[in-house]
């Protein structure tokens, strides 16, 4: 089984979203500042980054092999359109699913039953690649509940002042993390975090 991770864009001050959903085009100006084109497997999006962010970008897209996202995610992306850019299954937390998705042949599987058995379910899809969990609440939950093995923060040069952080308030703080591996690039230094030392 692969790792699971969070991974995110978050502002210097600790925010992956600014107050009612602002600030991206400031967390996301990384992903279009650069000469290295690197496309997703949605041809909607693709991104031009530096070369040290290529590979970052790289790493992620043949590395994850599935998602898991909150209701919340899923809402503000309308889903992706169906198609997220990674091209990977995606399991969405929710209380109820939708009763309007438009997209029933998507690799979308809506969990009712909890953040663990979305996890479960995403692992036995992505076989040995990563499952990526969702920055925010999800990322709380996941550490509270001994899930994550790694965090990986895209770290920008602003301040949000608010907004949604990337993790929320701890049940089970402090978590000790790794050491982290740097990588510097134009606009955004990529760290990579292993929580409590487990490798």
């Amino acid at each position: 089984m692969g790792k699971v991770i969070t991974s995110a864009s978050m502002s210097l001050d600790g925010f992956i979203s600014g107050p009612a959903e602002t600030g991206f085009e400031h967390l996301f100006a990384w992903h279009r500042n650069g000469e290295v084109e690197v496309p997703s497997t949605d041809p909607r999006w693709s991104f031009r980054v530096s070369p040290a962010s290529a590979r970052h970008l790289r790493e992620q897209l043949d590395g994850f092999g599935a998602l898991v996202v909150g209701r919340h995610l899923f809402d503000v992306t309308q889903g992706w359109g169906g198609n997220h850019p990674f091209g990977v299954p995606v399991f969405v937390v929710t209380h109820r699913a939708p009763t309007d998705w438009d997209h029933p042949d998507a690799p979308f599987t809506f969990v009712t039953d909890g953040l663990d058995s979305a996890v479960r379910q995403a692992r036995e899809a992505a076989g040995e690649r990563a499952v990526g969990v969702a920055a925010g609440d999800l990322a709380r939950q996941a550490l509270d509940a001994g899930l994550l093995d790694e965090i990986h923060v895209d770290l920008v040069p602003v301040l949000l002042g608010g907004g949604t952080r990337l993790v929320g308030d701890l049940a089970k703080a402090p978590v000790p993390l790794s050491a982290p591996r740097i990588v510097e690039s134009a606009g955004v230094t990529h760290l990579y975090f292993t929580v409590g030392g487990r490798s």
